[in-house]
């Protein structure tokens, strides 16, 4: 039995995608995350087979919280499910470790051969994601993740960033994260230097155009 944690943050989605799963029989559903931070959380202390997320999720993102699931060494493996088939989004997701990329329009039994595939180890990629890749692979991009700003902030700054593009205090930011107000405003001053912005209209502008966040 492949036991399976999903994350999403719509719930009718996660209901579709959990009564989709239960129904192959050879699947167990161990729980279900609303947000990256809980995802992370439930993953290392249920330590599933696979994890199924979205990368859009508030909080902080599936992709965020993939790279946070590699540093800690936890064995699950990781599936994405994205709307978007981006070159950068789907060589970042490959560099965090990322088992399985599949498109949310793809989601019917396809998401029942990428769970069997990413738990017996194989990577499995949609057919568009395949194509993109195959073709990077021809056709090399030089510079790092083609130009992406944030690329360079740590996981920290990232998920400080989106929380302040969904429109979070620094109060509120210092709250979830456990750290001082002050911190967090020390953590938005070095952003605006990092990604060369004056305001926070600027960060937050930067965190919708490389789909930190959605918007």
């Amino acid at each position: 039995m492949i036991r399976v944690l999903i994350a999403e943050d719509h719930l009718m989605v996660r209901a579709g995608i959990r009564a989709l799963l239960e129904k192959a029989g050879d699947i167990y559903v161990m729980g279900e995350a609303a947000n990256g931070q809980e995802a992370i959380e439930m993953t290392e202390s249920l330590k599933p087979d696979v994890l199924i997320m979205d990368i859009m999720m508030p909080r902080m993102n599936g992709m965020q919280a993939a790279e946070n699931i590699r540093e800690m060494k936890l064995p699950t493996h990781i599936l994405l499910l994205s709307m978007y088939s981006d070159e950068g989004f789907v060589h970042r997701a490959l560099q965090y470790g990322v088992k399985g990329y599949v498109l949310k329009s793809s989601v019917s039994d396809e998401l029942l051969w990428a769970v069997r595939a990413v738990a017996g180890g194989k990577t499995y990629l949609s057919s568009p994601i395949s194509e993109i890749v195959g073709e990077s692979a021809i056709h090399p991009h030089t510079g790092p993740q083609d130009g992406d700003p944030l690329s360079n902030l740590s996981p920290r700054e990232k998920e400080i960033l989106q929380l302040i593009a969904e429109e979070h205090t620094s109060a509120e930011i210092g709250k979830m994260l456990s750290i001082s107000e002050k911190t967090v405003e020390k953590h938005r001053t070095k952003l605006m230097e990092k990604l060369n912005v004056r305001n926070l209209a600027g960060l937050v502008r930067l965190a919708v155009k490389y789909r930190l966040v959605d918007k």
